[in-house]
């Protein structure tokens, strides 16, 4: 499998990905950050409006020089807003926390961040995206945390697919009826908490990190690279971030990622809320 960090995925309504992102999650300040990694030469960045950053993203984006169309930027629309006219003025919100100039304007991936609420509002909120997207304040849509019983509520509805599936996945928490959906359907599956929230002490990786000379999160990066998802590690330290991105130079064989496959808990192996089961 020959991938890079200028590697892209093709999206199913057309357009492409970077197969790599950083996450700003728990990441108040995160410019220093998001600056480090444009330089480094990650071109994706996921954020949220529940992560109260995306304005230090725009900070960061502008202090890399880095010109916007090469950056594919994130945000996510969070429960408490849901319903389809506050939708769209959170929208705009996250537009214009990004900054002004060449950054305002638009997201390249707006996402549901959860199906928390129910039926009736989340359908109110995918079709508030549907519209961003028709304005041209969003370019791409999804959804985060979503079952396909949630994604089979919006083809009911007979609103477009989500381009995008952003969910809890690691070796312990592989949530594959969910991963087999969206290959079904064609939704590029995002992967949150790539890195088991800093869970990295299991044996397995410490074994298959000291056969390929690498550390513990770089084995992680590379098993969800290999599985085909696009992992969002999150770090604040400029030399974790860095580290992070050197997951190009070496491959996982059969063996290794038999090992990582059978670690699987199901749904006890989450290590976040991961509230795909939502009614």
């Amino acid at each position: 499998m020959v991938l890079s960090l200028q590697s892209v995925t093709q999206l199913l309504s057309g357009g492409t990905m970077p197969v790599i992102g950083l996450g700003v999650y728990l990441n108040d300040e995160c410019a220093v950050a998001c600056q480090v990694a444009l330089e480094e030469g990650y071109r994706m960045i996921d954020s949220a409006r529940y992560y109260r950053n995306e304005a230090q993203v725009g900070v960061g984006v502008q202090r890399s020089g880095i010109p916007r169309e090469q950056i594919f930027i994130t945000s996510k629309i969070y429960h408490v807003d849901f319903g389809f006219a506050r939708a769209r003025e959170c929208i705009q919100e996250s537009v214009d926390q990004l900054g002004p100039g060449a950054l305002q304007g638009y997201y390249d991936l707006y996402l549901i961040h959860s199906p928390v609420t129910g039926k009736e509002k989340r359908i109110a909120t995918y079709r508030a995206l549907v519209e961003a997207k028709k304005d041209g304040f969003v370019k791409k849509i999804g959804v985060s945390n979503y079952s396909g019983k949630h994604i089979d509520e919006i083809i009911d509805a007979g609103l477009e697919l989500p381009d995008v599936n952003q969910i809890e996945l690691h070796p312990f928490c592989q949530q594959r009826p969910i991963v087999e959906y969206c290959r079904a359907k064609g939704i590029t599956v995002q992967a949150y908490s790539p890195l088991v929230t800093g869970r990295m002490d299991h044996d397995v990786f410490r074994q298959l990190a000291k056969k390929h000379d690498k550390d513990e999160a770089q084995i992680l990066i590379r098993w969800s690279l290999q599985k085909g998802y696009i992992p969002l590690p999150k770090s604040s330290r400029s030399e974790r971030i860095r580290s992070n991105a050197q997951v190009f130079n070496f491959e996982l064989d059969n063996d290794d990622m038999d090992a990582l496959d059978a670690l699987d808990q199901g749904g006890k192996g989450a290590v976040t809320w991961n509230p795909v089961e939502e009614p």
